[in-house]
């Protein structure tokens, strides 16, 4: 299962996984896209399912998990991947949009972690992982919410790692830094070489940078890896 997967890094994900051999469920609202990446999984011959899933309707979450395990009878690999922004200065944030990003971006997360553990302790293996920032080890002006959501996800991901290792399931964290993406094609061309500047390799990630981190968490290869975070920045963060 992977949430937010209708476009960015969630359906390089999904793909990835679906090449390494995974069935996939992609979870997203936008029914379109969501058809279109499932189709491209199956056209390289894999297997694909697409749930419409709203991450801020705990109902919709719930449902989204039953018609998956319907569909393949168990649950490997979550992907907490789906997240929204609503910028602003700290100062100015509106209540609705502090608690929004933070329903979706964290609560979310949680509620998928609830749907998904129930079916990998029966099963005594599982693995875990949530897509957090950079920002949330190193802070950012105007995204307070977004930067608490995805700091909050490191600690749930610390959390559930400490609760699920005696049922071998593994929970981590990839940490992305900036990342050509859907989100980040709207930016001006001077913030986009401002932010360059600040990356020591010199160039925006891609998607299947985060993708292929994602793909090795989710291995047998991975095994002895929990709790931890990924970092996929290019070095505009070490340590």
């Amino acid at each position: 299962m992977v949430t937010g997967a209708s476009q960015g890094i969630g359906r390089a994900t999904a793909i990835a996984l679906a090449s390494a051999g995974a069935r996939v469920a992609l979870a997203a609202r936008n029914e379109e896209k969501l058809a279109d990446a499932a189709k491209q999984i199956e056209s390289a011959g894999g297997e694909a399912l697409a749930v419409k899933m709203d991450l801020a309707d705990a109902q919709q979450i719930k449902a989204g998990f039953q018609q998956t395990i319907a569909r393949f009878g168990r649950l490997d690999i979550l992907v907490n991947n789906g997240a929204i922004t609503r910028d602003g200065l700290a100062l100015r944030m509106k209540l609705e949009d502090w608690e929004t990003v933070l329903r979706t971006n964290l609560t979310a997360a949680h509620l998928c972690t609830q749907q998904a553990l129930s079916v990998m302790m029966k099963q005594r293996w599982g693995r875990i992982i949530n897509v957090t920032s950079v920002v949330a080890e190193t802070g950012n002006a105007g995204q307070a919410n977004y930067v608490a959501a995805k700091a909050g996800l490191i600690g749930l991901t610390r959390a559930i790692a400490m609760e699920m290792a005696s049922r071998n399931i593994t929970v981590n964290a990839v940490a992305p830094g900036f990342i050509a993406t859907p989100m980040t094609d709207p930016l001006p061309d001077k913030v986009k070489e401002e932010m360059k500047a600040r990356i020591p390799l010199g160039r925006f990630g891609t998607e299947n940078d985060v993708a292929a981190a994602i793909v090795f968490l989710a291995s047998g290869e991975a095994g002895y890896i929990t709790g931890a975070v990924l970092d996929v920045n290019g070095g505009m963060r070490m340590g």
